[in-house]
């Protein structure tokens, strides 16, 4: 007779559910003044494999400038050179012990951007003069492939004559270059690209470095069973290799200056809205060739990563445009984006697309029918849950097909916003969270990790419960900004257990059974 007392037997087809780390690789700890593609990324990617993290998640890896904003990139394609290690060029013979002279006394948890930079840009050079005086057959083989490698021949080229001509014009933005070459004259192009074959040669091999020791990390992470998720700001920065290479698909005059820009209208993150400055695109004219420039954009970012967040989605539908002589966003107005069009044309040439859209802000009708329409996944942003009763982003009203975020890189961690809630809306977390704040950031992590959303994701910064002094990024702040590192060595183990734990409680990780 059967008493019932057996447990159930269940079968789940469902999605795997995931947690993931949000990360950026400058933020990586090391002695180099910066986060890198080396040894303490290996050693991150074995913490977050002890902690039951299956997602991995970046900001943009394109080349920055002084400030070192992932989001204003000169190259919607290239690597950032800052992010090579010297400690693979070492152990691959590309460097030597003496390279590196007296190593500079870096900030190790702040990212000194212009210090760092001048100082791996002198260790690159040699290791570029090493390996043009001595690399074997196999190296410049290897190099050869790479600039051959069809991945490459919708951007290498532009990109490295593009930055040798930054470096011969004292890395002034390109729209004040000779006239000749900022209009890209046939005859002028020709000349200059004899005249700087080294430096294009040069900056084709740290392409190259790039690339190589990327691949190697991606594949670390997916041999440990961690997905990477890399992202897409919508818009490239007007001094950029793509703007100057492609002027036919932004809004640009005749001297290559844009006629309107980008930014969002006042929102929550500053009350005159944000003047991004970006040039727009020309959708039209994209259109008419295919989307072409965007399928070649696409298919890049998808061979550096597993998934894409596509930032500022909401563009797509409608995007906010700004005549380029306002010094605020607030007298822009709304055109329609592409929407469809575009994402049918991608996925006509590389099939479905593991995307995720950033759908923060001032979210209408037609963004949302966008994204039923395309069956992508949204965010659901714990810290802006509480301002207001049953709001969208409590957990209880989340849907499958989404990431949870307890904060993203624009936000304060979770203790520096709790510090800042006033008593109502702190009020009302404890009530939802049934918590007394003193582990805000936990709390918070449980209920992302309990939400029924697919894919839940925590900035490092809250997992090491971090007050304020360790946000990424302030919007509309010009300074200060992308900076933040961890410090040596801040990957704690019982904070590895803790998020396992969780992970496996909620369905996120399933331990592995037998060999």
């Amino acid at each position: 007779m059967d008493n019932h007392n057996h447990r159930p037997q269940t079968t789940d087809h469902r999605p795997l559910r995931q947690a993931g780390i949000l990360l950026h690789l400058t933020s990586l700890p090391g002695p180099f003044g910066v986060g890198d593609l080396g040894p303490e990324a290996d050693r991150f990617l074995d913490w977050a494999a002890s902690a039951g993290q299956t997602l991995w998640q970046v900001l943009p890896l394109g080349p920055t400038g002084a400030g070192g904003a992932p989001y204003g990139a000169a190259s919607a394609f290239a690597g950032n050179p800052l992010l090579i290690s010297p400690e693979l060029l070492l152990r691959d013979g590309l460097l030597v012990p003496s390279d590196f002279g007296d190593l500079p006394a870096f900030h190790r948890e702040r990212v000194e951007f212009a210090a760092a930079a001048a100082w791996k840009e002198k260790l690159l050079r040699l290791s570029w003069r090493r390996f043009s005086s001595s690399a074997d057959g196999g190296g410049r083989e290897d190099l050869e492939a790479f600039c051959s490698a069809p991945e490459q021949a919708a951007w290498l080229r532009d990109w490295a004559l593009f930055a040798a001509l930054r470096t011969r014009f004292g890395e002034r933005p390109w729209p004040s270059w000779d006239r000749d070459i900022r209009l890209r004259r046939k005859a002028a192009l020709r000349l200059v690209s004899r005249e700087l074959a080294d430096e294009t040669a040069y900056q084709t091999y740290l392409q190259w470095l790039f690339f190589q020791q990327w691949d190697r990390l991606k594949r670390g992470a997916n041999g440990r069973g961690i997905s990477i998720m890399g992202d897409i700001p919508i818009y490239v920065s007007l001094d950029s290799a793509d703007v100057w290479a492609h002027p036919d698909i932004f809004t640009l005059d005749a001297e290559g200056l844009p006629t309107a820009v980008s930014g969002v209208p006042p929102d929550y993150f500053s009350a005159t809205g944000q003047l991004w400055g970006n040039p727009l695109y020309r959708w039209g004219r994209l259109e008419k060739r295919g989307y072409d420039w965007w399928i070649a954009r696409i298919r890049a970012n998808l061979r550096t990563c597993d998934l894409l967040r596509i930032d500022h989605f909401r563009a797509f539908a409608a995007y906010w445009s700004v005549p380029a002589s306002e010094k605020t966003a607030m007298n822009g107005k709304w055109l329609p984006g592409p929407g469809r069009r575009l994402f049918d044309a991608v996925r006509a040439a590389l099939g479905e697309l593991p995307i995720v859209a950033e759908d923060l802000g001032v979210i209408t009708d037609d963004v949302r029918d966008l994204l039923a329409a395309l069956g992508i996944p949204g965010m659901k942003v714990l810290q802006f849950a509480f301002y207001e009763p049953d709001s969208e982003y409590l957990p209880h009203r989340h849907v499958e097909n989404a990431v949870v975020y307890t904060g993203t890189h624009d936000n304060d961690t979770a203790r520096g916003w709790y510090a800042a809630l006033k008593p109502e809306e702190r009020e009302r977390v404890w009530d939802y969270l049934g918590s007394d704040g003193r582990e805000i950031h936990w709390d918070l992590i449980r209920a992302a990790y309990a939400s029924v959303a697919r894919r839940a994701i925590v900035p490092m910064q809250d997992v090491l419960g971090l007050s304020s002094e360790a946000r990424m990024n302030t919007p509309a702040e010009p300074a200060g900004n992308w900076s933040w590192r961890a410090a040596d060595w801040g990957f704690r183990a019982e904070d590895a257990a803790r998020l396992k734990r969780m992970a496996v409680l909620t369905g996120r990780y399933a331990e592995k059974r037998g060999s």
